[in-house]
């Protein structure tokens, strides 16, 4: 799933380089990288949901971790997958769009002028707890909650 996230997304915002660059009228713009990254989520939390708690991110991992919802094992098993999805999803970016990907930094982010670095940690600290927070959120004991729930705020974060 991370795979398919990293693979996905980070074409998405290189492909946006590279067409904003030709063309400023051209490519998704920045609310389509959010609609690829939301979607993306949605989606892949959605298919693997009932095969690994649908928790695509490190972050969530550990985050179940510390909440006890996921074994010490499970937890380290899943954080290994994970991040070795995303080095496999960068590197399929990178084998097939090697130039672009090298033009625009492999699609990585930087932080805008104007802000500064502890600004954009503390924006990404903020996100993150965010994150975490709806993915782990438990339902309410009076009412049952489908997944879809969790997937849908999930992928709107």
């Amino acid at each position: 799933a991370t795979l398919l996230f990293l693979y996905i997304t980070v074409a998405t915002v290189i492909g946006y380089k590279v067409q904003s660059a030709a063309d400023p009228c051209g490519g998704v713009g920045v609310l389509g990288i959010a609609w690829a990254f939301g979607g993306m989520i949605f989606v892949l939390v959605y298919c693997t949901a009932g095969i690994s708690g649908g928790h695509i991110n490190p972050a969530v991992t550990f985050g179940l971790l510390l909440a006890r919802k996921v074994s010490l094992l499970r937890a380290v098993m899943y954080i290994v997958a994970q991040c070795a999805g995303g080095i496999v999803g960068a590197g399929i970016v990178k084998g097939i769009m090697r130039d672009a990907y090298q033009a625009n930094g492999g699609g990585a982010n930087m932080v805008a002028s104007g802000f500064s670095r502890g600004t954009a940690l503390g924006a990404e600290i903020v996100g993150t707890f965010v994150l975490v927070y709806t993915a782990s959120a438990p339902p309410s004991s009076t009412t049952r909650r489908p997944h879809g729930t969790t997937t849908g705020s999930s992928g709107s974060v």
